[in-house]
């Protein structure tokens, strides 16, 4: 097998493993957790130095539309990061689910037009240069360390194991 192809096989399972991640893994566990969210306690803070289940939703939004949807595919940067923390009321969870389910269907769009080459070119992100690589990587890992903050949240308020997995023959299996 040539270079080449291989190096296109590896960016094709690079992809196809960081969409999975983020569209059949992160957002399923993301709309259960947070349905499991007492009522009211979307915007709870444990402290002033820590942040909602709703200001975390809209960061992964604005950082996923920043790093792979306009650091990578191009599209304009409108974050305004600040303001992803600072809110301490919003929009429903719904909306806010809605609005992030978007930006992963957009973030997997571009990931899928990527090639071993374009994945080697470098891009400025948040006043950085990285490769495309580093910042799909970066993309992805961010978003499920995110991921794991709001499951904990919901575990707190809600008091309860939110069923993620079944256990048949010794083996975890996911319930969605």
């Amino acid at each position: 097998m040539s270079e080449g192809r291989s190096d296109d096989r590896i960016a094709a399972a690079f992809v196809a493993a960081s969409r999975h991640q983020l569209v059949d893994d992160y957002l399923p566990k993301l709309r259960r957790a947070v349905s499991a969210l007492p009522e009211g306690d979307l915007w709870w803070r444990p402290n002033d130095a820590s942040n909602s289940a709703g200001n975390l939703l809209l960061h992964l939004e604005g950082n996923l539309r920043q790093w792979v949807v306009a650091g990578v595919g191009g599209e304009p940067d409108t974050r305004r990061r600040q303001e992803e923390f600072e809110t301490a009321e919003g929009p429903d969870a719904e909306l806010l689910l809605d609005r992030l389910e978007v930006a992963i269907r957009d973030a997997a769009r571009v990931l899928s037009d990527l090639t071993a080459t374009r994945m080697l070119e470098h891009v400025r992100i948040q006043e950085r240069d990285v490769t495309v690589l580093e910042a799909v990587y970066h993309a992805v890992e961010h978003f499920g360390m995110h991921t794991g903050q709001i499951i904990l949240l919901a575990k707190l308020r809600a008091g309860r194991d939110l069923g993620f997995y079944r256990i048949e023959d010794g083996v975890p299996r996911r319930s969605w």
